[in-house]
């Protein structure tokens, strides 16, 4: 049976964070503003490119992918409780984005809580999370098996076919939760719903083609680098990771997730996700306060750091090594067999 952390560490850390929690309601309004309007210039922008060439609308794709990462972003905090006061504005913001996102809210949030109340878990890996193996149970596995899994990490694969299977075709129909998750159901057929309705609005109004032609590229990009962000946030050497008797929520926020400094506006563009020691502290902190609350405690401070140039080696990095309590490469694994 797991040990709670002590009373005096919760209270310990509750002091510090007390003081961010909660949503400052006229920031994230205007958050949402500023950033809904501005995917939308962008999209649109993205159509009228269209009369000029598809290559000057695929120029554009970044412009409105990093708008619509930043509602994905928004979407996010409202999932976790921290955007607005309000749960029904959080639910319905949340759901709205879902339909951009291709993602059913309820379905994500329940997932995704799942991954912050167990990350770092040996013991309870599943849902919300990026598939990693022991190197014990690699070498376990048949063959085929480790092949598959071999498949399954390579960045060329997880990177790209697997984010756009994953939003475009797991999302519509989930089949590895359970059937009592019913308002994670709901969520599901509903999102679906929407979806055919924008595209049959899209349909009637712009055209099928061109609609796609818009929206695919930044679909695509955006499914890309959530799980690269995703990835590179507890997927590093010196990660936590911890069977279910020997694991601690704080060790594993603090350990397991890192703090990848982007330049100003690719932080800005992300909501400062890349703060994500703090967030998996707690997540009851809405995304503008996030770098406020490492800058002013030095509790925060001794994490592991990344910047964009340390990103690529750690796309490599696939199994977690028990008795180095690293994780490693598969060629590494090889070399010691």
């Amino acid at each position: 049976m797991l040990e709670k952390p002590n009373r005096e560490k919760v209270e310990a850390w509750n002091r510090i964070l007390r003081p961010y929690w909660g949503a400052d309601t006229g920031r994230s309004v205007r958050q949402l503003a500023l950033t809904t309007a501005l995917f939308a210039i962008s999209w649109a922008a993205m159509y009228r490119s269209l009369e000029v060439g598809y290559w000057l609308t695929l120029l554009l794709a970044p412009v409105a992918t990093g708008f619509m990462m930043r509602l994905f972003m928004i979407q996010h905090d409202c999932g976790h409780g921290s955007y607005f006061r309000s749960r029904r504005a959080r639910d319905w913001t949340g759901r709205a984005i879902g339909v951009l996102l291709l993602t059913p809210y309820e379905y994500w949030r329940k997932t995704h809580a799942y991954h912050h109340a167990h990350s770092g878990d040996l013991s309870l890996r599943g849902f919300g999370d990026i598939d990693t193996l022991t190197v014990a149970e690699y070498r376990a596995l048949s063959p085929a098996k480790r092949f598959g899994y071999r498949v399954y990490r390579n960045p060329a694969v997880f990177l790209t076919i697997g984010p756009l299977f994953h939003f475009i075709v797991k999302h519509r129909f989930p089949w590895d939760i359970p059937r009592e998750w019913r308002g994670a159901w709901r969520s599901v057929w509903w999102t679906n719903a929407a979806i055919a309705g924008v595209v049959a609005v899209a349909w009637a109004t712009i055209g099928i083609g061109p609609f796609l032609a818009v929206q695919l590229p930044i679909t695509a990009l955006a499914c890309a680098l959530g799980v690269f962000l995703f990835y590179v946030q507890h997927q590093f050497e010196h990660t936590y990771w911890a069977w279910h008797d020997d694991w601690d929520y704080y060790d594993a926020a603090i350990s397991g997730s890192s703090y990848l400094k982007l330049p100003r506006l690719l932080q800005w563009l992300t909501a400062s996700i890349g703060v994500h020691h703090v967030h998996h502290m707690s997540a009851r902190i809405p995304n503008y306060r996030l770098q406020e609350v490492h800058d002013e405690n030095p509790e925060f401070h001794d994490v592991t750091i990344l910047r964009l140039r340390d990103t690529w080696r750690l796309l490599w990095l696939s199994l977690w090594d028990e008795e180095a309590e690293r994780l490693v490469g598969f060629r590494e694994v090889r070399r010691a067999a």
